[in-house]
C-alpha cells in the first residue's frame, strides 16, 4: 500500500491555465498572501521588541527597528502581486450574488486598508531611518496592521475552507448560494434557496 503521493500535488501538467488567476488547482493569489501577512506579523513583532528592549541594550533595539523596516518593505512588494491576483480572482472567479463574493469584498476592504496603512507606516520609517529604535506610535501602528492582516487573511481561509472557492474537486460540490442570507458553516440553504448553478457548471467555482 502506497504511504505517499507526490507528483500530483506539484505538477501543472495537464492543468487548465487562467492567466493571473494561476492554473486550476494552483491559483496564484493564495500562496502570494503568505508573505505579507507573515511579513506584516513579523514587523510588528521586531518594532514592539525593539520599544521594550532598547533601553537595556540600544544595539539590539536599533537592529530590531531596521528588521522591522525592511520586513515591511519586502511584504509591501509581494503584496502588489497578491493584490493583483486577488482581483482577477474576484474579476474572474466569483459571482455576483453568492456568499462566496460577499466575503471576497470584506476581504478586499481590509487588505486594501492595510496596504494604505502599511504604506504610511513605511513612508514614516523612511523619514526616521537614523533613529536609533522603534518610535512608539509606529510600533502601535505596526500592531494595528498585525491585527488587520491577520483579520483579512482569516476571511480568506474562509473563501477556501468554507466555501471552496477556488477548489478542484474529485465531485463538484459548491456550496455558496445566490441569497441574501449568509450561511455559517453547518448551516443548509434556505428551502426556497436555488443553488447559484447546476451541479454541472462549472462556473460555480471559476469562470472560463
Amino acid at each position: 500500500m502506497r504511504h505517499f503521493s507526490v507528483v500530483p500535488a506539484m505538477t501543472v501538467k495537464g492543468r487548465t491555465f487562467h492567466g493571473l488567476r494561476g492554473f486550476a488547482g494552483k491559483p496564484f493569489h493564495p500562496p502570494l498572501t503568505d508573505f505579507p501577512v507573515a511579513a506584516y506579523v513579523f514587523a510588528a513583532v521586531f518594532d514592539v521588541l525593539s520599544v521594550v528592549l532598547h533601553s537595556g541594550n540600544p544595539r539590539l533595539g536599533t537592529e530590531l527597528f531596521h528588521a522591522a523596516s525592511w520586513v515591511f518593505l519586502g511584504g509591501a512588494a509581494v503584496s502588489l502581486l497578491a493584490a493583483l491576483t486577488g482581483w482577477a480572482d474576484w474579476h474572474r472567479s466569483s459571482t455576483p450574488g453568492t456568499q462566496a463574493r460577499r466575503t471576497i469584498n470584506t476581504h478586499a476592504l481590509i487588505m486594501i486598508v492595510v496596504t494604505v496603512l502599511a504604506l504610511v507606516d513605511i513612508a514614516a520609517r523612511l523619514t526616521l531611518h537614523d533613529r536609533l529604535s522603534s518610535p512608539l506610535p509606529l510600533a502601535a501602528l505596526s500592531v494595528v496592521i498585525a491585527v488587520l492582516v491577520s483579520t483579512g487573511a482569516g476571511y480568506g481561509g474562509s473563501l477556501v475552507y468554507d466555501y471552496g472557492f477556488n477548489v478542484e474537486t474529485a465531485v463538484d460540490s459548491p456550496v455558496w448560494h445566490p441569497n441574501e442570507r449568509d450561511l455559517l458553516p453547518g448551516q443548509n440553504a434556505p428551502a426556497d434557496t436555488t443553488d447559484a448553478v447546476p451541479a454541472s457548471d462549472d462556473s460555480a467555482r471559476s469562470k472560463p
